[in-house]
């Protein structure tokens, strides 16, 4: 939020607005700490895309393909399709795919997944 000082101080005085804005209780800020965070960015390689032909309205497709156990396989999946989707302008919908051999190696938590 560095160039975003305002809202920073602002926020960090008053914390409650920013619920408030949300439709929350102001009080639901007590819960909280607020920070400015720095996210440094990882180099990350995505299996397999399949990209829409130019003029044809498809979806574009990230592909993981897994052949082991990985708690976090969802975590750098959606992490790698946002960073190329920041770097990517498209217009069309896009589905991440994970591919495994059977399901038991489908061991990774989606709770903080659910939105994609």
């Amino acid at each position: 939020m560095k160039t975003d000082s305002i809202f920073y101080r602002l926020f960090r005085e008053f914390p409650g607005i920013f619920f408030e804005l949300i439709g929350d209780a102001s009080t639901t800020a007590s819960a909280y700490n607020f920070k400015s965070i720095e996210v440094k960015q990882t180099a990350f390689r995505i299996d397999g895309v399949f990209i829409p032909k130019r003029g044809k309205d498809k979806p574009t497709y990230f592909i993981e393909v897994q052949f082991q156990q990985d708690k976090e396989i969802y975590s750098r999946l959606i992490s790698e399709v946002s960073l190329y989707l920041r770097q990517n302008i498209i217009k069309n919908d896009w589905y991440g795919v994970v591919i495994y051999p059977r399901k038991s190696l489908d061991v990774a938590d989606t709770k903080h997944f659910r939105e994609f």
